[in-house]
């Protein structure tokens, strides 16, 4: 699968490494080395996957995602030398993707930017029904999600596992398959991701993310979505 890919990272000689290897692999590939040309090259080019350093000069890679986020579902896939979980969490609330930690390997990374790749292509032919569950309606035509009326703004990670449990309401889904909703299976990709998203689901969707109403988690197997009417662990 040939793509334009956007390369982002202020590091020259990591962002010449990276090229080559997406040239390798037939990719067109653009390099920027600051966040604001980040998001120029972005509006301007319609690439089909961002790699996206955080630390860059001028605009953070934060703040990249934050607003081409709000723009549309350029899939990103967001490096870092940080490695704490609040960066975890803060990365993948912003909609990216996908993460990596400063080093990594490059054909790791060649392996995380196929998959992400593959499942950006995926069409669907005909537009999916309203998936609506107790007071929560999910709207995949629309990428639309409300609570009792209320919109609330998730991101394509996020939904994809939201409406993937909305379409089997009160069915367990294991975490192997709600990833397999986001990512298709990766052997590089792990079920925490899966995890952080429902943490961040929760926040958006419940009245008490503490006492979650539709999130539901049946420990030791998955999470099932209830219709709202009781609380869930």
């Amino acid at each position: 699968m040939c793509a334009h890919v956007l390369v982002a990272e202020d590091d020259e000689k990591q962002a010449e490494l990276v090229r080559r290897y997406l040239r390798r692999e037939g990719h067109t590939v653009t390099v920027v080395h600051d966040g604001r040309a980040a998001i120029e090259e972005a509006r301007r080019r319609a690439p089909d996957l961002l790699v996206l350093d955080i630390q860059m000069p001028r605009v953070d890679g934060l703040d990249v995602a934050r607003v081409l986020r709000a723009e549309s579902d350029l899939p990103i896939l967001m490096l870092t030398a940080r490695s704490t979980e609040d960066d975890l969490l803060l990365g993948l609330d912003l909609g990216a993707d996908d993460y990596m930690t400063k080093p990594y390997s490059p054909r790791e990374l060649m392996a995380r930017i196929r998959t992400l790749l593959r499942r950006s292509s995926v069409r669907t032919p005909t537009p999916d029904p309203v998936l609506r569950v107790g007071g929560l309606t999910v709207d995949p035509a629309r990428h639309e999600v409300t609570v009792d009326g209320r919109p609330a703004d998730c991101t394509p990670g996020e939904f994809h596992i939201l409406a993937a449990l909305a379409a089997l309401p009160g069915r367990v889904l294991s975490r192997a398959q709600l990833l397999d909703s986001v990512h298709g299976f990766d052997r590089y990709i792990t079920t925490r991701t899966v995890d952080v998203h429902i943490m961040n689901l929760r926040k958006k969707i419940e009245p008490d993310p503490r006492r979650p109403r539709y999130l539901v988690t049946v420990f030791g197997v998955g999470y099932k979505l209830a219709d709202g009417g009781h609380d869930g662990p």
